[in-house]
């Protein structure tokens, strides 16, 4: 497959794949390592080649055409259809600078392999017009003999043209089958990769956001305990007015209200951790995955809110019961004197009496 005539022009090391025939989606390694991928020139046919050797096993043999187009996937991966192979080759490079050079090398070895056809093409229709077809395919000619008749040329002449025109159509039925074919799967694959790759991201940002909301739970549940304790110390330390238990209850009621919004979002994120492991199946599961997370940060901003406010009540009610306490001991010292004025005045009536 590599003659001494070809010399290389541009060579990396990147590692090898091919697709798979049966599937046409999946990539099949050709190779453990990365193998030396080189682009080559014969200057007796005027081709050009990408050529990969593994072994004493060419891995790719692969002629550049002008119709041919090589695609970046990713950051580092790279690939181009080689319809006369009936494959697609993929090339995984170390770093995107490689990837870059080796793309750039082959719009450039493209660009020379279209105006080395147009060349081949003027000299063919320049020495027999019949004969108009690529310059990498060389077809049997009728030998003829010098010393037969005239009428003998010309029959084997026409015959010729005739068996070269329908080798021609032949050729370019088949390109363009293989062109069509080619651009749906590539097109499939594309999608399939693009949303594969979405996938992963918002399998990852939901998992970020699940340890986040984890850490959040943990403190508003800690939170809600200290506060659960502040009421029950509350509640033991005595008999209040009316407006104090009607704060109390409104301050259970609140917490009440918080504890089963705190045990709803923890279901949700159960529910999610229990659906991380798996891959979402649609687009559509995706985005409602992210409207749930969504939402759950707009509850939980609520839910801090309403435990700020409960500690603010919490707060008032206990700076107001210290205010009852301290004028309930004023009471109290204000009844003691008068209990002890009242003592005083006893003790009079009782020596007047006796006078």
């Amino acid at each position: 497959f590599l003659s001494s005539r070809e010399q290389p022009i541009f060579s990396t090391r990147a590692h090898v794949f091919q697709i798979d025939p049966a599937t046409k989606r999946n990539w099949i390694p050709a190779s453990k390592h990365a193998l030396t991928v080189s682009y080559f020139y014969d200057a007796t046919r005027n081709v050009y080649r990408i050529i990969s050797v593994g072994g004493t096993k060419a891995i790719i043999n692969s002629t550049i055409t002008p119709n041919m187009t090589f695609t970046k996937t990713s950051q580092k991966f790279g690939q181009w259809a080689d319809s006369r192979a009936n494959t697609v080759y993929g090339l995984g490079f170390a770093s995107e600078q490689h990837l870059s050079q080796f793309a750039e090398k082959f719009q450039e070895v493209k660009e020379a392999a279209r105006l080395a056809r147009e060349k081949s093409q003027d000299k063919t229709e320049l020495t027999n017009p019949a004969l108009n077809i690529t310059s990498h395919q060389v077809l049997p000619s009728p030998i003829i003999s010098s010393n037969g008749p005239g009428e003998d040329k010309l029959f084997r002449s026409q015959s010729a043209d005739v068996e070269i025109s329908t080798e021609k159509e032949r050729l370019k039925k088949m390109l363009s089958e293989g062109s069509v074919s080619e651009v749906q799967w590539e097109a499939e694959f594309f999608s399939l990769q693009d949303n594969n790759n979405k996938l992963v991201a918002a399998l990852h940002e939901a998992n970020a956001n699940v340890d986040q909301w984890k850490k959040q739970l943990t403190a508003y549940q800690e939170e809600t305990e200290t506060l659960r304790q502040r009421v029950a110390e509350l509640e033991s330390q005595g008999t209040h007015d009316s407006s104090s238990e009607n704060n109390k209850e409104e301050l259970s009621q609140t917490l009440e209200e918080l504890e089963l919004l705190i045990k709803a979002k923890d279901e949700e994120i159960q529910m999610l951790k229990s659906q991380k492991c798996g891959r979402w199946e649609a687009e559509g599961e995706r985005e409602e995955t992210l409207q749930k997370l969504q939402e759950l940060e707009a509850r939980n901003a609520e839910l801090e809110q309403r435990l700020h406010l409960a500690e603010q009540t919490l707060a008032e009610s206990l700076a107001e019961r210290e205010k009852m306490h301290s004028e309930v001991t004023k009471v109290a010292e204000i009844m003691d004197v008068k209990i002890f004025e009242l003592s005083e005045l006893r003790q009079g009536l009782a020596k007047l009496v006796e006078s």
